[in-house]
């Protein structure tokens, strides 16, 4: 117990928190900033900042992976339940953030990794921190075969899929060729503008139109323009295609859930692993910031003995030093 409860606002420790976490990559760190407790423990104290030492070194030396945190904490929670999926975007992250964990796993680990020098380390604290950390190379190769790299889901991510949008392209270019032979007509009949062409309107394809001419073009019309200038007619001829474009997209959306259904349940095993692999990635954010923050104010990590008595006599605090500064 802390006393007063205000104690951390009297030393500015509120204001290093806040410091912090605008240094954290993403919600992991800042989520580890919240839990910062003041700590009792010599072997705790010890083992942070040892590793706090040996990032900034790093940082310094370095090129660490510090990319794609995302926090997929919440999302794995969700997928537990039968039958539920991680969309498109959701999937993205996942493939790019377990891709990050297993570079830092295997760059922490490397023997080859230049240590700090003038640190006295019988093993590198943060290559300990990641030695049981697993990585899932697996799933990343298999979330490629469903992702494009833009996170766009692939054609070739099912048979099923393939064909749909084979259809769909098909489809839609007979619809196009059709709208250009009647347009073409149209013109020459001075029924619409001459730099008039085919546009998208709820769907389907139409046929921009004056209002004065809209009852001597055969179809359905379906919108037109906020000034009232131009209404979209959609041609008899293609109405029935267009109905199959709509039959098509629905069957897509289907397919590429029942794609990462399909997903979700050959990971569904492993997410208690990987739960504990997004906890190691908090763990990483957090010292990273805390890290940047020491080289910043060009702090240093101090002397510790295993006994109760504090020698305070070179210490130097960081907000007072950044005021005097300015």
């Amino acid at each position: 117990m802390i006393y007063p409860d205000n104690y951390e606002s009297k030393i500015g420790f509120d204001t290093i928190r806040k410091m912090l976490k605008t240094r954290c990559l993403s919600p992991l760190g800042e989520s580890r900033v919240d839990e910062m407790i003041f700590k009792h423990s010599f072997t705790v104290i010890s083992t942070s900042l040892l590793q706090t030492a040996e990032f900034a070194f790093i940082l310094k030396e370095e090129d660490f992976p510090a990319e794609n945190f995302f926090d997929l904490r919440d999302a794995f929670k969700h997928i537990r339940i039968e039958n539920t999926w991680f969309d498109a975007e959701c999937l993205f992250e996942l493939q790019r953030s377990l891709d990050s964990i297993d570079k830092i796993v295997r760059f922490l680990t490397n023997p080859n990794r230049q240590l700090p020098p003038n640190l006295k380390f019988n093993t590198s604290p943060l290559a300990e921190l990641a030695r049981d950390v697993p990585t899932f190379p697996h799933i990343v190769k298999r979330i490629s075969q469903i992702l494009d790299k833009y996170g766009n889901i692939k054609d070739s991510a099912s048979p099923g899929l393939f064909n749909i949008r084979t259809t769909i392209s098909n489809t839609v270019n007979s619809i196009s060729h059709q709208l250009q032979t009647i347009l073409k007509e149209a013109k020459s009949e001075g029924l619409v503008e001459k730099d008039a062409s085919p546009t998208l309107r709820d769907g389907r394809l139409v046929i921009p139109v004056a209002p004065a001419m809209k009852r001597r073009l055969n179809g359905i019309v379906h919108d037109e323009s906020d000034t009232g200038r131009t209404v979209f007619i959609e041609p008899a001829e293609v109405v029935r295609a267009n109905n199959e474009i709509r039959e098509l997209k629905a069957a897509e959306r289907r397919e590429i859930i029942r794609i990462l259904i399909e997903f979700a349940d050959f990971i569904r095993p492993d997410l208690k692993q990987m739960a504990l692999s997004y906890e190691f990635l908090a763990d990483i954010d957090f010292i990273r910031a805390k890290a940047i923050f020491a080289n910043e104010t060009g702090s240093v990590m101090p002397r510790l003995d295993h006994k109760q008595i504090i020698d305070w006599g070179n210490a130097v605090h960081p907000i007072l030093q950044q005021s005097l500064a300015n």
